[in-house]
């Protein structure tokens, strides 16, 4: 197939198109700049704005597939917990999307994927999350509806639209993973709420093999996170033992809003069912639950260069 990528040099693009080239497709980085030295070999660039609709038509005519994960997340986890942070990512999930979605139908394009974000869902406790449970996103957040009601209209007729809610990212390069690192060698751990809630979660490289499955997905929302959701304590408590440090202290409930927009979402207890993906598409993690990954990344860091 003729797969276009948009966000193809984000944390999971950059996995997931040598994973597309590698099964034969033919595969195009959307990219705002040119920047060819950061593809892999054999991959293909287009050069368009998302804010620029006949550039996108350009870009996106002849393609079968487009992919899109491009996203602007804030630089630190400082700036996370401003409002402000979150704009161009607002203007990515609203008009970005309704405009790849738009060339998508003019392109002839049949299949069209997007991430969204699994932490939308509200606090469950202890429940399992299906995609049937209604997202509640924080307003820093809230556009990602808008990207989900623009894919869900593309899903008429033969065409196929396909929304992965992606859990907690963790990996080597994943800014919060160091965060909290941080924190564990101080005796913390960084998420509020205490020890009992959930959290779900999915290595980067998992998460980019579920994208590639999601080419075989029927239409709708599927969440994308490990086989087992794990208690903080476990979370922490994991990380703590492959570092080799001591058991981590917790921060209460009541901090929460002090950590500003982004706060209420990081204490929230969500324990996500990936069983609807793995059905669909026969995706399995690599990593059943994050003790696995932790150990993986711990070892992979301490290996030599």
């Amino acid at each position: 197939m003729r797969i276009l990528v948009s966000g193809a040099t984000g944390v999971i693009g950059r996995r997931v198109i040598p994973l597309l080239l590698a099964q034969g497709h033919t595969v195009t980085a959307l990219t705002r700049h040119s920047l060819t030295h950061q593809l892999p070999a054999g991959a293909q660039l287009a050069v368009a704005d998302l804010f620029d609709p006949d550039a996108l038509n350009r870009a996106v005519a002849g393609h079968d597939v487009l992919i899109n994960l491009a996203t602007h997340m804030p630089s630190s986890s400082v700036k996370m917990m401003f409002r402000s942070a979150w704009r161009l990512n607002d203007r990515i999930r609203s008009e970005g999307v309704a405009n790849l979605v738009a060339a998508a139908r003019n392109g002839g394009v049949t299949t069209f994927i997007q991430e969204s974000f699994a932490p939308a869902y509200p606090d469950q406790a202890d429940r399992w999350i299906g995609e049937q449970t209604p997202l509640a996103p924080a307003g820093y957040n809230a556009t990602l509806l808008d990207a989900e009601r623009s894919v869900a209209t593309f899903s008429t007729g033969d065409r196929t639209g396909v929304i992965l809610r992606f859990a907690a990212f963790y990996g080597p390069d994943a800014m919060q993973v160091h965060a909290y690192i941080d924190g564990l060698r101080r005796g913390w751990a960084l998420l509020p709420g205490g020890s009992k809630r959930f959290i779900s979660s999915v290595s980067h490289d998992d998460a980019a093999a579920a994208v590639v499955a999601a080419l075989k997905a029927p239409a709708g929302a599927y969440n994308v996170g490990d086989d087992e959701p794990v208690r903080r304590a476990v979370y922490f408590g994991s990380l703590a033992a492959a570092l080799g440090v001591g058991q981590p202290r917790f921060l209460p409930g009541w901090t929460a809003p002090l950590l500003g927009t982004v706060g209420p979402t990081m204490a929230r207890s969500l324990r996500l069912s990936n069983r609807k993906l793995k059905e669909a598409t026969g995706w399995t993690p690599k990593f059943p639950s994050v003790r696995e990954g932790w150990r993986s990344l711990i070892e992979m860091q301490c290996s030599p260069k």
